[in-house]
């Protein structure tokens, strides 16, 4: 492979790493952050007491407020898991999709059948 393809390979390689961990990122925030009112995590973040009323981005209310620390160590655990899962899925799927894509692409390339020979002593058609 020559260096600029495998340079191109590596920018896809980290932006498409890149964009699972924005993504893994924002999902976990959304799901454990309930509040932006202070600096540091309060006692009923902390603690997982329930919160008043409904915020953006946090589940309904009377439920309990996740402890952050916690809610995103595992939210981004089962994350991790799930793309661990995905890939090697795909890693088991790709050798057998490569098969029949080639084997598809050779069937395509071998010259079609013409039109039969006509039989010896036998009128060419047309005349």
């Amino acid at each position: 492979m020559d260096p600029a393809a495998e340079h191109r390979q590596q920018l896809r390689s980290l932006r498409d790493f890149l964009l699972v961990y924005n993504r893994m990122t924002e999902l976990c925030f959304r799901h454990c952050v309930c509040s932006l009112n202070y600096r540091l995590l309060t006692g009923r973040e902390v603690s997982g007491a329930r919160r008043p009323g409904p915020q953006a981005g946090c589940p309904p209310p009377l439920t309990p407020c996740p402890p952050q620390e916690s809610c995103l160590d595992s939210c981004a655990a089962r994350l991790v898991r799930a793309n661990h899962r995905l890939m090697g899925a795909y890693v088991g799927l790709v050798p057998a999709l490569l098969q029949r894509r080639a084997a598809e692409h050779a069937a395509a390339a071998e010259p079609a059948p013409g039109p039969a020979e006509p039989a010896e002593g036998a009128p060419a058609a047309g005349t």
